[in-house]
């Protein structure tokens, strides 16, 4: 296998963490770090959640007091062992790279793996990938700390890429590629947009559907029959053209 064709896709990653770094580097080099109201709000509720930690031996709690009348905590800080694997997962894919330049490299590697699924061409996918990723919601949510949701939809493009490459015959990779977003999905504890974008994927999965059925039904011997005989009709009706000569039980059937 050649590796040359992969080159313009690994300068495109590395174009997208180029642009990452110099949308924020002055925060970066300042060593400013990122605030916002649910942020501060959650540094707030998660004391009682680290003076129980600190006080069990770094063991955690499953429920906490210090929100309405109390709650359980997967929803406020969703910790497992079993995650930290996904958690590996995600700084690799994020490259390592600063928190806030990380959150805009997913959101570009995403949308860039969605489209090249696709087949777009490397520099339209990156182009497509800078228009999704410098929308202006974006950035409101990551001022306004809702990084949860924002992870969440760093990794929905690129899971329905991988159920495109499923229908494209590339299962493998498509299966791969699902399972991997998917997981990270969970890992990022935003169930509304997974629920809405799960919503989008049964529709593409019934578009897919319909043009199956269409192009089974076109391919059929019934469809070739119907075909030709309106081939038949439209030749013995065009004006100046000689009809071929029909046994008379046809005509007569005509």
């Amino acid at each position: 296998m050649s590796y040359k064709k992969f080159l313009p896709d690994v300068l495109m990653v590395a174009l997208f963490a180029v642009i990452s770094l110099a949308y924020f580097w002055n925060p970066i080099m300042d060593g400013l770090v990122l605030t916002g109201t649910d942020h501060n709000a959650a540094v707030g509720s998660n004391v009682e959640l680290n003076e129980y930690r600190k006080a069990h031996n770094g063991e955690r709690t499953r429920w906490t007091n210090s929100l309405f009348s109390g709650m359980p905590t997967y929803q406020m800080a969703p910790s497992y062992d079993s995650t930290d694997t996904l958690a590996k997962v995600e700084k690799v894919y994020q490259l390592g790279l600063p928190e806030v330049a990380g959150y805009v490299f997913m959101m570009l590697l995403g949308f860039y793996i969605l489209l090249r699924a696709f087949d777009f061409r490397q520099w339209m996918a990156a182009l497509g990938a800078i228009l999704w990723a410098f929308s202006s919601y974006y950035f409101i949510i990551i001022a306004a700390g809702h990084i949860w949701k924002l992870l969440t939809l760093c990794f929905i493009p690129p899971t329905i890429a991988g159920m495109v490459l499923c229908y494209r015959g590339k299962y493998l990779w498509g299966i791969l590629v699902t399972g991997i977003f998917t997981a990270l999905q969970v890992f990022s504890n935003h169930i509304q947009m997974s629920y809405y974008f799960l919503l989008v994927m049964l529709l593409m999965a019934g578009a897919y559907l319909v043009e199956s059925l269409k192009l089974k039904i076109e391919s059929s011997p019934y469809s070739e029959a119907n075909s030709s005989a309106k081939q038949l009709s439209t030749f013995n009706f065009q004006p100046g053209l000689k009809a071929p000569l029909l046994p008379s039980w046809v005509v007569c059937w005509v």
